[in-house]
């Protein structure tokens, strides 16, 4: 558990680090301005992502059928959670610009996609 833990860690740190860069990288030589910090959404999905997936772990060591319920209420909370502590960013009084929408959604998907992935090699790793 502990070994696939930090190999989970290792790779949304690689994740984080070669797409937050890129991502910033491409902001920066089009010289568009983000009207929130990149960075924090980032830290926001990669620590809910690493969070997540331990709450997978623990559930799948303990109740092995009941991990994948574990991790759909663990994405809604993680969603709920970001709602709350974004929702200005998210609701804001005027609409915002495309690449901004697409920025928001952008670490959204990639760390639920790597979430998804994950649980679903534990759980088939516990399957059988």
């Amino acid at each position: 558990m502990i070994k696939r833990i930090f190999n989970y860690l290792l790779i949304v740190g690689a994740v984080f680090l070669a797409v937050f860069l890129t991502h910033q990288y491409a902001l920066n030589n089009s010289q568009l301005i983000l009207s929130f910090s990149l960075l924090k959404m980032y830290l926001f999905h990669a620590i809910a992502s690493v969070v997540v997936y331990v709450m997978i772990e623990i559930v799948a060591d303990k109740l092995p059928s009941q991990a994948g319920y574990a991790f759909l209420a663990a994405v809604f909370l993680k969603i709920g959670v970001f709602i709350l502590l974004f929702s200005a960013v998210i609701f804001p009084e005027v609409t915002l610009p495309k690449f901004q929408r697409i920025s928001l959604i952008i670490p959204l998907f990639l760390f639920l996609i790597i979430e998804a992935i994950a649980a679903s090699k534990l759980l088939n790793a516990k399957i059988y």
